[in-house]
């Protein structure tokens, strides 16, 4: 069976090619999370616990604040997820050391044993895509998500992504 492929739009994107690109990343979305989101419902969690959870994982060690700056949450739908994932013993809370009043985050050996079988899925997916598409192809994808993000926080992104 021949699949076919968008083609590349040219560089005057017309609005049915903006749309386009958006629904494309809309389906993305819906079928990235889809697996995860099976796993979190058998536990009660949602998609908010998964982004806790995975950025607690990728920064252990973080406070309280810099995860809110880094979610751009508001302190109170933290606090809901976070107390929950402190209660269920996959994330742990200690006291930081220079300012007492900082509470430093860090997964449990259960909420990274759990992170890991959400990241999973999400690993063989965009590693196939990856594969299927190929280096240019996903170095192109990189810039325009890339783009996306707010000029300001673009900085911040590429720090936390290791480049």
């Amino acid at each position: 069976m021949t699949q076919t492929r968008p083609h590349p739009p040219t560089l005057y994107l017309r609005e049915d090619e903006l749309r386009r690109g958006i629904e494309l990343l809309y389906f993305a979305y819906r079928d990235f999370t889809r697996d995860p989101d099976k796993i979190l419902a058998e536990s009660g969690y949602g998609r908010a616990h998964h982004r806790v959870l995975y950025f607690v994982g990728r920064n252990p060690g973080t406070s309280v604040s810099g995860l809110l700056k880094l979610l751009r949450i508001t302190k109170q739908s933290l606090s809901r997820v976070l107390g929950q994932l402190v209660d269920d013993g996959l994330i742990e809370q200690v006291q930081g050391t220079i300012d007492r009043r900082q509470r430093l985050l860090s997964l449990t050996p259960e909420g990274r044993a759990f992170e890991e079988s959400l990241f999973a899925t999400q690993r063989e997916r965009v590693a196939g895509a990856y594969r299927q598409a190929g280096a240019e192809a996903v170095a192109g994808f990189w810039e325009v998500l890339l783009a996306i993000v707010d000029e300001h926080e673009r900085d911040a992104v590429l720090k936390q992504i290791g480049l």
